[in-house]
């Protein structure tokens, strides 16, 4: 499955739209405002929560906590690298890992060491904007929590002002 993930751009907190390769919008994300850490919710189109990103703090590197439809599901670590970041993560269903490219703008992401989504930020864009390709038989939400993630980390200013 193909998405458009577009940050919007007047709106308090981390808030993002989910769009099929059609325009439809499958998936939205609230971030909360006043909270210590990232916290954000992906909703299906109907309001239905499917997945709730917690940042855990006080860590070297940062590390995130992903729960589907109220379930812990995975831990996702940045590791410490120099020249192209790279994620672990820990879940219950299965062995992931995250890798990038030296700018940060394109990632895989990889299951038992095969490639199951590729991500590509927009590189002139007023907002993060990112294409996401998903094969059909992987979990979408918690493979969009990953996306969100990875923008968190790497893309968001209030993090890189830190």
């Amino acid at each position: 499955m193909r998405y458009q993930i577009n940050q919007k751009i007047l709106s308090f907190g981390d808030n993002f739209t989910i769009k099929d390769e059609y325009g439809s919008e499958k998936f939205f994300v609230k971030g909360k405002v006043f909270a210590l850490g990232d916290k954000l919710r992906i909703y299906d189109a109907n309001g239905v929560e499917k997945a709730y990103i917690d940042q855990q703090l006080f860590k070297f590197m940062p590390e995130y906590s992903i729960y589907l439809e109220g379930q812990y599901a995975a831990k996702v670590k940045k590791e410490f690298t120099f020249f192209r970041p790279r994620f672990h993560i820990e879940s219950a269903f299965g062995q992931y890992s995250i890798e990038g490219d030296f700018f940060g703008y394109d990632f895989r992401i990889l299951k038992q060491g095969r490639v199951i989504a590729s991500i590509s930020k927009k590189f002139f864009s007023f907002r993060d904007s990112y294409g996401v390709d998903i094969a059909d038989d992987e979990n979408q939400a918690l493979i969009l929590a990953f996306v969100i993630i990875i923008d968190q980390v790497i893309h968001d200013d209030h993090h890189n002002n830190n």
